[in-house]
């Protein structure tokens, strides 16, 4: 058979290689406390559980989404934009709801790259991205990251003569780097002097711990070449629901609606409709951020007690930290014994090493026993 080699020569992703180490420990009776996997394991408020069965049963014949999504969800995606960042967004232009964000992330290689010209990221980083360059034959530019540069990539450094797109996560998984708007538009000013295209991952631009909420690529005065990506699993604890959306210049969402009926990836109508009850409302989003707030305030003097220091930004649910002597993969294999899951920072990309990612999603009481476990070394 002729297979595409980037696929076949991918190599596992790096969280597989976690889960398996997970399982063998597991395996022999070791209980674990898992902050290696970023998933949310925070409870779905139940005003979205009820809106979604309530979808369902207003609908016992349910048709084919329509890939622009519907228009009660644009307008709930416009007025949350407009509530939280003071911007404004045409529902019918602009935004264009998505099946979560991974997929449209991935999803954008192939309308806005073509084989031979590069796609810019920043390393260590959400992989997504760059594999997708890879398997569409896509040069890949990794922008090497530090505390010095507050994890942020150097636009100095971006191949810009073959740029087709310039991916900034903000706030960053792993680093919890958030992306200043003067940032922002300078990068966005070089994209478009480029003709490329500035791509901005902003799934958890709701969770912060400290200083001012993360601004948002939306808030440019100028959005030419410009998409924002947003999700509600993390903002409203949805990671099954599989719901976000992008937004920004009109032109490039017209390509992605007319693009996307071919792949088949709009959201069922009855998520959309709870994902409509989840822009709408605010408050639950708060009781979210406090949360993992107390999760932080619980386990983070425990972590610096092991000999961890705190080495990235101010946002995301995430904790990135320096390992003592630098080995993170060592370090993280010991704690994994004590049933204290972490994720090597290299598992994450070059840059990464010396560093572990701590994602507060377990429950306060088990980040109140790993802390114990923690001091107790």
């Amino acid at each position: 058979m002729s297979l595409n080699p980037a696929v076949v020569e991918m190599g596992t992703y790096p969280f597989v290689r976690l889960a398996e180490a997970r399982q063998r420990v597991a395996a022999r009776g070791v209980t674990l406390i898992d902050f290696g996997v970023g998933e949310p394991r925070e409870e779905t408020p139940a005003f979205i559980r009820r809106a979604l069965c309530e979808a369902v049963e207003a609908e016992p014949v349910s048709p084919y989404p329509a890939a622009v999504g519907m228009p009660e969800l644009r307008e709930a995606i416009a007025a949350w934009v407009a509530r939280r960042f003071g911007a404004t967004v045409d529902p019918a232009s602009e935004v264009i709801p998505t099946y979560g964000s991974k997929e449209a992330i991935y999803g954008l290689t192939q309308i806005a790259a073509r084989p031979g010209e590069v796609l810019a990221v920043a390393t260590p980083g959400y992989p997504v991205p760059e594999r997708s360059a890879a398997v569409a034959g896509v040069d890949v530019a990794l922008l090497p990251t530090d505390a010095a540069g507050g994890w942020l990539p150097d636009l100095d450094a971006v191949p810009w003569e073959r740029l087709a797109i310039l991916w900034v996560a903000s706030p960053a998984n792993p680093t919890g780097a958030v992306a200043p708007l003067a940032y922002l538009e300078e990068a966005a000013a070089r994209c478009r002097a480029a003709n490329a295209v500035l791509a901005v991952d902003e799934a958890y631009v709701e969770l912060w711990f400290e200083g001012e909420p993360p601004p948002s690529a939306l808030q440019l005065a100028d959005r030419d070449g410009v998409l924002s990506f947003h999700s509600l699993s993390k903002r409203s604890s949805m990671p099954g629901y599989r719901s976000g959306f992008v937004a920004g210049d009109p032109s490039l969402i017209e390509l992605m609606r007319r693009h996307r009926p071919n792949v088949g990836t709009a959201p069922q109508r009855f998520l959309q409709r709870a994902s409509i009850a989840a822009w709408n409302d605010d408050a639950h989003v708060v009781e979210t951020r406090e949360r993992y707030a107390a999760k932080r305030a619980v386990l983070l003097p425990a972590l610096e007690a092991a000999g961890l220091r705190p080495a990235g930004g101010p946002a995301s649910f995430f904790l990135w930290l320096a390992v003592p002597g630098g080995d993170d993969e060592a370090f993280a294999a010991r704690w994994l014994e004590h049933g204290i899951v972490m994720a090597p920072g290299s598992y994450l990309g070059a840059g990464g090493e010396g560093h572990v990612r701590v994602a507060l999603v377990p429950t306060v009481a088990e980040c109140e026993r790993a802390a114990a476990l923690l001091r107790a070394g």
